[in-house]
């Protein structure tokens, strides 16, 4: 017989072994990885600016910050079913995302602000934060210093630094900071610093931001600042402007009396009745002055910069291309890069092989480009060789093959505004010997850079770290000053009268290569 010992004993092994879990078997995954390659897949339901994405535990929803509208919003897109939809409308300018451990929550920090969003139902919570640093402004200035002065070391393209005794500067311009209190001046101190390089592509910026700051805004008019006297008389309404609507009384030759009832003085500065009334109902009083109609109309003004770099600019690319077109008696084509991006070159591609397809020759205007990196595709794209001509029955054209390339004559305008590939791009248009340059001597910024934000993130400075050389070369294009085949400086006072000297002298280039076919 067991004893009571015994018999316990067995009890426990078996309430024991009742309360071990069963195993759980995990089942091995084999991942198929031949052909990667060929099974590549959009993720996104279109191509746009994408900052930052993380998945979820399961593999099943992708979570990112993606710009097609105005700013970044929070997306989700459910993988299996491609569907795609805003979790969270942000509309902010920058921003990152970071997921919690258990997949439920995503912390996204959006125009500076730390916001908690629920990964199921787009909840947004702010996440509040209160604390106190202390700030050592002079510290910080001196540790920026010295580290643009350890980075240039590192990077900068030329390993001599151009000859320049780097270290004899650095101290030099380090004694200067216990004297410098804001970063205004300390910007200056950086640029002038970095200035010492004789290099392109450097120097210091400061960019503090006020989103409150004054802005006048504009209405899309040209005016006579000469008239002496009360109002504004208008002179051209800009295309694409506030006014360019079909049922305005607003023309040339029209004086506005008031902006939202307060009259224009000339003893007052008319410009502040704008402040702040970008995209605002804004009521415009004006009268004719050959009639007698008197009218007000509201509208809402544009931003400024709207006004200077998209309707102004807008306004000089037709009137140099009325201008060619008119001195070549339609002969000659013509073109502006405005940058050296993607963009610029599509507005090339489109105009050049567009309306321009059928001219007999081409300008291509380089004025005023700050640069970028197109100038292997626009070099690529202008030096097209005709191997074929293309003949329907009973009909013989004037065109063939390459259709992507533009193949007859074609010169290059630039000026001193030309920087950075707007200086590689004449450069190479020259060496390979596809035209003449046409306009004024471009300084050697032939230099691809890193701009670096810095602990103090409104300021940035700039390292030229990659060199160009001509073929063959051991000196750097930096420095090297791009002299044009047909030198023309433009006068101001006839640029103010609507000429510009080095288009016409590009037209007659071209009327020579068109008559000599």
């Amino acid at each position: 017989m067991l004893k009571k010992t015994e018999v316990a004993g067995l009890k426990k092994k078996e309430k024991d072994k009742v309360k071990e879990p069963a195993k759980k078997i995990v089942e091995p995954v084999n991942l198929y990885l031949k052909n990667l390659e060929d099974r590549t897949k959009r993720l996104t339901m279109a191509s746009t600016s994408i900052n930052g994405a993380k998945l979820s535990k399961d593999g099943e929803k992708l979570y990112f910050l993606a710009k097609y509208d105005k700013g970044y919003d929070l997306w989700v897109t459910t993988l299996r079913t491609n569907e795609s939809k805003v979790l969270a409308k942000l509309d902010a300018q920058d921003g990152g995302i970071e997921m919690t451990p258990d997949g439920k929550t995503l912390f996204v920090l959006a125009n500076g602000n730390i916001m908690k969003v629920s990964a199921e139902d787009g909840k947004v919570t702010p996440v509040v934060i209160n604390s106190d640093m202390q700030l050592n402004a002079m510290g910080e200035r001196e540790y920026i210093l010295d580290h643009a002065w350890k980075q240039v070391k590192k990077k900068f393209f030329d390993p001599n630094l151009q000859g320049v005794d780097w270290d004899y500067y650095h101290t030099n311009y380090k004694q200067f900071l216990p004297y410098i209190t804001n970063d205004y001046d300390f910007q200056i101190l950086l640029s002038e610093f970095l200035g010492e390089l004789n290099a392109s592509h450097t120097g210091g910026r400061y960019s503090p931001f006020f989103p409150n700051g004054d802005e006048t805004a504009a209405l899309g008019l040209i005016y006579d600042l000469t008239r002496k006297g009360n109002g504004l008389l208008v002179k051209e309404i800009i295309a694409g402007g506030p006014f360019d609507i079909a049922d305005t009384k607003m023309k040339s030759d029209v004086i506005i009396d008031k902006i939202d009832g307060v009259a224009i003085t000339a003893d007052a500065d008319w410009s502040g009745l704008l402040n702040h009334k970008a995209g605002q109902f804004t009521r415009i009083s004006f009268h004719e002055v050959k009639g007698s109609g008197v009218y007000e109309e509201i509208i809402k003004p544009i931003r400024p910069r709207k006004e200077s770099s998209a309707l102004l600019y807008n306004r000089w690319v037709k009137l140099m291309e009325h201008l060619t077109d008119s001195l070549s008696g339609g002969k000659v084509g013509y073109v502006h890069v405005r940058g050296m991006d993607d963009p610029s070159f599509r507005v090339t591609f489109d105009k050049v092989l567009g309306k321009n397809s059928q001219k007999e020759a081409l300008i291509v205007d380089s004025r005023f480009n700050g640069g970028g990196w197109l100038h292997d595709d626009l070099v690529t794209f202008l030096s097209g060789k005709l191997y074929f001509t293309l003949r329907p029955q009973g009909h013989i054209t004037t065109g063939g093959e390459p259709l992507n390339k533009w193949s007859k004559p074609s010169c290059v305008l630039m000026s001193e505004g030309n920087y950075s590939d707007a200086f590689m791009f004449p450069y190479a248009y020259k060496e390979l010997g596809i035209g003449k340059l046409v306009g004024m001597p471009v300084a050697g910024t032939g230099t691809a850079v890193w701009w670096e934000a810095q602990i103090n993130n409104k300021i940035v400075f700039g390292i030229p770290m990659i060199g160009t050389y001509g073929a063959g070369e051991t000196h750097a294009t930096e420095n090297h000053q791009l002299e044009p085949d047909i030198m023309v400086a433009n006068e101001y006072n006839k640029i103010l009268a609507g000429e510009d000297q080095q288009l016409i002298a590009a037209v007659k280039e071209m009327l020579k290569s068109v008559k000599g076919k």
